[in-house]
C-alpha cells in the first residue's frame, strides 16, 4: 500500500495521470485479477483519504476507454463515501485532480 501511495504522491506532483493497467504493472501487481487487486487498494486509499478530508487520490487513474477519465467504480466508491453527489464526474475528477496536484507540489 505504500508503494501505491508513493505512486500516486509522484504523479500527483508531476501533474500526471495513469491507466489502471499501467499503474499495476509499475507496482508489479501479478495477474490475473491485477486491476482487481489494485482497484481494492485504491478503495482503502479512498477510504483513508475522505476520512481525512483529502482529495481522493485515486483521482488520478484513468480507465482505458472513460477518456482520461477514472472507472465507473471510483464514482461509486466517492458516492458511497459521500464525497460524489452524481453531479458533473468530469468537473468533480478536475478539482480531485488540482487538489492533488497542489497538496503534492507543495511537498
Amino acid at each position: 500500500m505504500n508503494e501505491l501511495a508513493a505512486r500516486l504522491a509522484l504523479l500527483a506532483a508531476q501533474n500526471q495521470t495513469i491507466s489502471y493497467g499501467a499503474l499495476a504493472r509499475d507496482l508489479g501487481i501479478p495477474g490475473p485479477g491485477a486491476i482487481a487487486k489494485l482497484t481494492a487498494a485504491l478503495e482503502v486509499l479512498m477510504e483513508e483519504d475522505a476520512a481525512l478530508g483529502l482529495p481522493l487520490r485515486a483521482a488520478l487513474c484513468a480507465a482505458r476507454l472513460a477518456n482520461g477519465m477514472p472507472a465507473q467504480g471510483f464514482f461509486s466508491k466517492a458516492q458511497a463515501l459521500g464525497r460524489f453527489a452524481d453531479t458533473d464526474p468530469q468537473e468533480f475528477v478536475i478539482t480531485e485532480r488540482e487538489r492533488l496536484c497542489a497538496r503534492y507540489a507543495e511537498n
